[in-house]
């Protein structure tokens, strides 16, 4: 573990010392949200008032990773501070797959519980099994994909918090706030059935014509947006785009009505209020990839007690982080080398974060039967991904491959931005990325002779952590 300055240390304490020892804790987790469309993070076109407002008030991160992009993996990490493989949430929980963590992990909500918290969550849930992830109170069931959850339509979710936030309890609470959006929709057929097909549509991203309660739409044009360079600039990507947009300007104005009610009721100034997304934007190149459209997120933090609005901080951080994080703010941080991850409290208010130059990642399956395991390594300079089966196809995930944006790449050479189709459906064993150099990912360096001495010492590090890790993938290094 690593030791925290001086002056960090004394910084949280001075965070921490200004707010109530039991703060209330909000953690929102967005759908597939990443840093390309929010105005805080540089886009001047997409509309977020209300969580740029929140990153004024509190603290921006800049090197923010998930450690999986796939929803279920990943929402496991930020609930538990352990990666995936190691609390045995490999792929997406639904019942045709069966991933579920094993029973004997220990959660967020379950830890905050045995500290004498209040626990409630709302919207997206797609972890299990239930009792590792108990919430005493579920204010929705949170079905994933579900065209008519609530999970789409974030005003209502904020509204029926109130009963959490305003309750006549002097306990603490813990509110898991997790939306659907901007999650790619399912479009519904005539029979009811729901479907990623929309061809030559785009995919509607939830919007639809009927709104939802509380939310004034937010009309975005296709020749307006910003297209990343990872993704084709043709018709049927920008019109998805602007779609996506249009989800992401709702769920803003969930937050800004969660907001709203916690400042009525007193509790805004004592709340710690964290708002990441599970993974990047569901489009190809980003979701259920291990590029850093896929990893590197939103994470906006505001803490009682803060001192220095609008502060930006470029420690790098992960999900794995978020638990420890969040309990030591608590006050319930009572075994820090049980996580993977490291409390970043010290740093919240923008305080220096020391000994925080590398993330690491984990995926194997997004769907079940779709299995391309990847380990990856990422310092301030340098990427590494280990495709611990690069003899397979990378395959991709449902709603993309259904997505307009996939299908039309052919009008644009068959190109996903600088990189083409076959560099992306077939990869090597290792891809290693000079990201000063080359930002985009698209020059791999692994075979490179002046490159072989970072190659080594990175793929020692991923050895290291997956040891560390109990990753099973680890065997991989010795039999082969």
């Amino acid at each position: 573990m690593y030791k925290l300055p001086l002056i960090a240390l004394a910084l949280c304490a001075h965070v921490l010392a200004a707010a109530p020892t039991r703060p209330n804790l909000v953690l929102i987790v967005a759908d597939d949200h990443g840093t390309d469309a929010l105005g805080c993070y540089g886009n001047p076109v997409i509309k977020t008032p209300h969580l740029d407002a929140l990153a004024a008030d509190g603290s921006r991160f800049t090197s923010a990773f998930c450690t999986t992009a796939s929803c279920s993996p990943s929402r496991s990490v930020i609930l538990t501070g352990l990666h995936n493989h190691r609390n045995g949430m490999y792929g997406l929980q639904h019942d045709d797959h069966h991933f579920q963590s094993f029973d004997h992990i220990k959660s967020l909500p379950g830890l905050l519980a045995a500290a004498g918290y209040r626990t409630a969550r709302i919207g997206k849930f797609h972890v299990g099994p239930e009792p590792v992830y108990a919430f005493q109170t579920v204010l929705s069931g949170g079905q994933a994909n579900d065209p008519a959850t609530i999970g789409r339509s974030p005003v209502e979710m904020a509204n029926q918090a109130r009963s959490v936030i305003e309750a006549k309890d002097a306990r603490p609470f813990f509110l898991y706030f997790a939306s659907d959006d901007p999650h790619r929709g399912n479009a519904v057929l005539p029979d009811g059935k729901p479907t990623f097909d929309t061809w030559p549509k785009p995919n509607p991203f939830g919007n639809r014509a009927a709104g939802y309660p509380g939310v004034k739409p937010i009309v975005y044009r296709p020749e307006d947006v910003r297209v990343p360079p990872f993704l084709p600039d043709n018709a049927a990507c920008r019109a998805e785009l602007a779609e996506y947009y249009q989800a992401v300007s709702r769920l803003d104005q969930g937050v800004g009505r969660l907001i709203e009610i916690l400042k009525a009721a007193g509790k805004y100034e004592t709340t710690l209020i964290v708002y990441v997304s599970d993974n990047g934007m569901a489009f190809p190149g980003a979701k259920t990839t291990l590029y850093d459209a896929g990893m590197k997120l939103p994470c906006i933090v505001r803490a009682p007690g803060r001192q220095h609005a609008g502060a930006v901080q470029n420690a790098m951080v992960s999900w794995a982080d978020l638990t420890p994080t969040m309990l030591d703010v608590a006050g319930a941080l009572r075994e820090p080398a049980a996580f993977d991850g490291r409390s970043f409290a010290a740093g919240l208010d923008g305080g220096e974060l020391r000994g925080r130059d590398e993330v690491y990642a984990s995926h194997t399956f997004h769907e079940i039967t779709m299995y391309y395991p990847m380990r990856v390594v990422r310092t301030r300079r340098y990427k590494l991904i280990h495709n611990v089966a690069h003899e397979l196809t990378f395959p991709s995930a449902l709603d993309l491959i259904k997505s307009p944006t996939w299908i039309s790449v052919g009008e644009t050479g068959g190109k996903l931005g600088r990189r083409s189709i076959a560099q992306f459906l077939h990869r090597p064993e290792y891809e290693l990325y000079d990201l000063e150099r080359d930002p985009d990912e698209i020059d791999n360096l692994a075979d490179h002779p002046a490159q072989q001495s970072v190659k080594a010492q990175l793929i020692e590090k991923l050895k290291a952590f997956q040891a560390a890790t109990k990753d099973p993938w680890v065997r991989k290094w010795s039999y082969e």
